[in-house]
């Protein structure tokens, strides 16, 4: 699913050179549920952004099968990111003055018109169906808890059937018995659905509970 070569990112910062990925190489295959775990600063967030098409390395090349993100136009890495990736976020984005059906509707804010708004009420109202929250479509986020928001945002990002799920913190802001609904819904969805999954925790819990584990520090990668 993804291939990795040569992976580096380096930032400018107070007139400093910060190198965040130095030469990363690293093969995810298609379906596996990947945990990456390593100290602030160490690169977990810039890997995730690299492997959501969200930002460019300065050296390096990205693959998600057959599209290189490391050198594809704007407009086709928008179009991969509506299509075959879904994010999930430990703050959940929620809009606040949206229902839970309407936030879920936004995923396909880009193609409402090819889709049909018929087909996207449908689409949205069976996601949250499937993540147990048939029953508050109406409700605002603030009418929800903490793991029924997450409940919402995972729905959003698999609404579209993408292929693979980018979670960055997904359980961080969850007690510990939301934290394990949360997982076994992401754990669900994964097998169900043959989804890649990349979920960068700082919970070790968590981490043991994926497929295979990585840990990021000083810009390098290595199982565990």
């Amino acid at each position: 699913m993804y291939q990795l070569t040569g992976l580096t990112k380096r930032y400018a910062q107070k007139g400093k050179q910060v190198t965040a990925l130095a030469g990363v190489d690293l093969v995810i295959p298609r379906g596996q549920l990947v945990a990456i775990q390593g100290p602030t600063g160490g690169g977990k967030s810039t890997l995730l952004q690299m492997l959501g098409a969200l930002d460019r390395p300065t050296s390096g090349a990205v693959r998600l099968g057959g599209h290189d993100l490391s050198t594809a136009g704007g407009a086709a890495l928008t179009d991969i990111r509506a299509t075959e990736i879904g994010f999930v976020f430990q703050s959940f984005n929620l809009i606040p003055t949206l229902t839970a059906l309407a936030n879920v509707e936004t995923a396909f804010a880009g193609s409402l018109a090819r889709v049909g708004r018929d087909e996207v009420h449908r689409r949205a109202t069976a996601a949250l169906q499937e993540v147990g929250l048939g029953e508050r479509l109406s409700h605002l986020p603030a009418e929800l808890s903490g793991g029924q928001q997450q409940r919402v945002a995972i729905a959003r990002a698999l609404v579209k059937d993408p292929s693979v799920l980018l979670a960055d913190e997904p359980t961080g802001a969850l007690d510990e018995a939301t934290r394990d609904e949360i997982m076994s819904l992401i754990e669900r969805q994964w097998r169900d659905r043959g989804l890649t999954v990349v979920i960068v925790t700082h919970d070790s819990w968590v981490a043991r509970r994926a497929e295979r584990r990585l840990r990021i520090e000083q810009g390098q990668v290595r199982d565990i």
